[in-house]
């Protein structure tokens, strides 16, 4: 907690903002900055977006008055500051934990938030949509130039350009950064954009066009000829924008750490009857070395850290890094081999692959839908993509997957990290649906590997797979590289861990570890498990139905919703023989999971060991 003479202990409302004067200000950042580090270094969290936009908040805050004047975060990764003086000081102990504090905005936290999708590219859209509903309030978007290489962002400001609705302002916060250095950013743009916004430039505009009234003129009108000279002048100082193009109101770049400055611009665009965009340069991480210094994009999201060093406090290989150096074992010997990344080249594991073949390496920016169809144009031109994209963000780009690679039965593999249960990020991060999803696609195979030896094995699989092939794994660790290269593992073989006469357990991914133990547990109880692992869940293995036939009971376990997962394929593969009935289904149930730590969710939602264990004896009586 703050010290009780601190200026962040007398915040508790937008409203407190208000009543400071410029130095109380300056230490009112200072404060905030510290106490991000302090409380993010233990509990994890986006660290350098949240130092980034200290004086951007505290300025957006002085200048609207929220929950009246709603602010709408594009990712909303960077809101801690603006949780901060929204009240919720006291709870940042508890950030990310299983009933604590969300690190997105969250609309049953505060009446200050009002989106709770963490997806970028989104904010814009919702900002129009209150615009044109005639919100009475005003509407600030604040979205990243990162979040600007979505397509859906340039889809709301083509139509912002046509509605042009009042009392809409498009706060651009520009820090050259995604996860990763923006591709495909915005082009520089010259330091004196900003006369474009100055009530003197509007001034000289309309002065210009009265005086030009006076002169005997032919062919054109005046005030069309004063846009001509207007337009002329200002191509010789800058260039044009997207803004310009689509003829928005537009300030130019201002220091986003200039807390006056950022005040004056904002209060100058509420002058305006029409759309205005601010855009703010802003620096990732500001106020502590190692995040303006982290090249890797170690310190975006980070678990316990050293706050002196930014290192972090517990560093584990996961099955992310074994991927990445799969993919490098398999790139090695085969030179088509490219992959394909949405701005998130190093937390999907490609970055071992990008400094030994920065060629065969293409960032697409936070633009998944194109990532999915540039792979599928690259593979009908004879290379082997692999697109490695979180689940949760993979499911953008649903259409493509079907229409553009599948469709076309094209080479494409999905690298589908964070499947299942994620964990802190919460209800928008976890990865449970891409089951469901990529199961129904034609000509799609899915595979779903135990551990990291079966995880390289199937990346070997899929380089050699004629057709589009998904692997998806959890946010977990991993025992161990395994020796590389291993062999290929058979497309819809499953694998017989333990057997019994009595349960027959089909697992998949991080559940097939918690049914050898449930197996274990039930077989001191006297009921014997056949344990499976059930590693492709498209397609299924052709053994099913004498497995299931040689049981009591058979339980198909998995980390995804149970709407057409695996539990369902199963059942499908077994419907109008007698076999059907003496199916289960064990799965995440139908609502948006919590936030929290993956074991703390997983035991929420019954799929840890003591809750699979009851489910059993209930469904054995």
């Amino acid at each position: 907690m703050p010290h009780p003479e601190s200026v962040l202990a007398r915040i508790d409302a937008p409203s407190d903002l208000r009543r400071l004067d410029p130095e109380e200000l300056e230490r009112l950042a200072a404060e905030i900055r510290q106490f991000i580090l302090d409380h993010v270094s233990r509990t994890g969290g986006h660290l350098s977006p949240n130092l980034g936009v200290v004086e951007l908040t505290l300025a957006l805050h002085r200048v609207f008055d929220s929950p009246r004047d709603r602010l709408i975060w594009d990712v909303g990764h960077q809101t801690y500051v603006h949780k901060l003086v929204t009240g919720r000081r006291g709870e940042f102990d508890k950030l990310r934990k299983f009933g604590g504090l969300s690190g997105y905005p969250s609309r049953a936290e505060s009446p200050h938030d009002f989106v709770e999708n963490s997806h970028a590219s989104t904010s814009l859209s919702y900002a129009l949509g209150h615009a044109l509903a005639g919100y009475p309030g005003w509407t600030v978007a604040i979205i990243g130039d990162g979040a600007l290489t979505g397509g859906m962002a340039y889809e709301a400001l083509n139509h912002i350009a046509v509605t042009r609705p009042p009392r809409l302002i498009i706060v651009l916060n520009d820090n050259g950064r995604s996860y990763a250095p923006t591709v495909g950013g915005l082009a520089a743009l010259a330091t004196l954009a900003h006369y474009r916004f100055d009530p003197r430039y509007e001034w000289a505009k309309r002065s210009l066009g009265k005086m030009l009234r006076g002169l005997p003129l032919v062919g054109e009108t005046a005030d069309e000829l004063a846009n001509r000279l207007k337009e002329a002048a200002k191509q010789l100082v800058e260039p044009s924008t997207v803004f310009d193009a689509l003829g928005l109101k537009y300030s130019g770049r201002i220091d986003g750490h200039d807390l006056p400055l950022l005040e004056e611009t904002l209060e100058r665009a509420k002058e305006y009857d029409e759309p205005v965009v601010v855009h703010v340069v802003t620096e990732k991480g500001s106020g502590y070395k190692p995040a303006i210094e982290d090249e890797e994009e170690k310190l975006h999201g980070v678990g316990s850290f050293d706050v002196t060093t930014g290192r972090a406090l517990k560093s584990e290989l996961k099955l992310t890094d074994v991927a990445g150096r799969a993919l490098v074992e398999v790139a090695e010997r085969d030179p088509d081999v490219v992959a394909i990344s949405a701005a998130m080249v190093s937390s999907t594991g490609l970055r071992e692959l990008a400094m030994r073949h920065p060629d065969r390496v293409i960032d697409t920016g936070i633009a998944e839908q194109h990532a999915v169809t540039l792979a599928a144009g690259m593979a009908m031109a004879g290379r082997r993509p692999f697109v490695a994209i979180y689940s949760s963000f993979l499911q953008r780009a649903i259409d493509q997957i079907i229409t553009d690679v599948a469709l076309h039965r094209l080479p494409v593999t999905f690298l589908v990290d964070r499947a299942g249960v994620t964990g802190p990020d919460g209800p928008s991060h976890h990865g449970v649906f891409d089951l469901t999803y990529l199961r129904m696609v034609p000509n799609m195979v899915v595979g779903a590997p135990a551990d990291a030896e079966e995880l390289c094995a199937m990346i070997e699989t899929a380089a050699a797979h004629d057709g589009p092939i998904a692997i998806r794994y959890p946010k977990g660790a991993a025992s161990s590289l395994p020796a590389l290269p291993v062999e290929p593992m058979p497309i819809g073989e499953w694998e017989v861990r333990s057997e019994g006469s009595d349960v027959l357990l089909l697992a998949n991914g991080r559940l097939v570890e918690t049914a050898e133990k449930v197996a274990s547990t039930l077989g001191q109880q006297g009921v014997q498990c056949s344990v499976v692992n059930a590693r492709w869940v498209k397609p299924l293995d052709p053994r099913l139905a004498d497995w299931v036939d040689g049981h009591r009971l058979t339980v198909a376990l998995e980390d995804n919703v149970k709407s057409g997962g695996f539990g369902a394929a199963v059942l499908e593969a077994l419907s109008g023989t007698k076999l059907a009935g003496k199916v289960a289904s064990i799965a995440l149930p139908d609502v948006f999971l919590p936030f929290g730590s993956a074991d703390a969710v997983i035991e929420w939602a019954g799929l840890d060991h003591d809750s699979i264990v009851a489910q059993l004896q209930v469904l054995l009586s």
